[in-house]
């Protein structure tokens, strides 16, 4: 990829260490919009939209400096098991969606905006993949909930921590259930 200014639209220490390991160093300027946005249409269109609002409200902020041609990259991601699942608000929602999930299959949707900042340049997508989990107790889930780690991750789990040994399998993108499509990303940026 060209030499350019990237912006990541997030403060997600798993989106900044997944460009990082990829060889960009981008500028963290998280969004500064309402994420519980009504569902718009699907998980997919709900996500894509989330995203690319992240974006624009970053190129439009006035109290930021934001390069034009800079890249702003802005990603969403909601599980979707007979619903749209956000963040867990509390313990009991926590508990909620661990219970729904267990035993069965969801998906997870990630929408993410490519905008080229200040011109009329910009690709959206959505990455769906499916995750299997394994059956586990209530107390399982009241162990994990009792933890810091579910409560800033879509459907209250992370893939990629605790949580994993209760992940059976997955059908898609691992990275996508982080978060971060990686592989799509890189690819949409080429064509951008």
């Amino acid at each position: 990829m060209e030499k350019k200014t990237y912006i990541l639209a997030s403060g997600s220490p798993r989106r900044i260490e997944m460009m990082k390991a990829h060889g960009l160093n981008p500028i963290i300027c998280p969004a500064d919009i309402i994420e519980n946005s009504p569902v718009i249409g699907g998980m997919e269109e709900t996500v894509m939209f989330l995203a690319l609002k992240k974006a624009k409200a970053v190129e439009q902020s006035e109290n930021r400096n934001i390069a034009c041609g800079s890249i702003i990259i802005a990603a969403d991601t909601v599980v979707y098991k007979d619903e749209v699942m956000g963040k867990p608000k509390d313990f009991e929602d926590g508990f909620k969606m661990l219970s729904r999930l267990r035993g069965t299959y969801h998906y997870v949707a990630t929408g993410v905006a490519l905008v080229e900042a200040g011109c009329q340049n910009a690709r959206v997508f959505a990455e769906v993949t499916k995750v299997y989990f394994k059956n586990y107790s209530d107390e399982d889930i009241k162990a994990y909930l009792n933890t810091d780690e579910p409560y800033d991750k879509a459907g209250g789990y992370a893939i990629q921590g605790h949580f994993s040994k209760y992940i059976e399998k997955t059908e898609g993108s691992y990275d996508n259930v982080v978060g971060f499509p990686w592989s799509r990303i890189e690819s949409e940026l080429k064509k951008l």
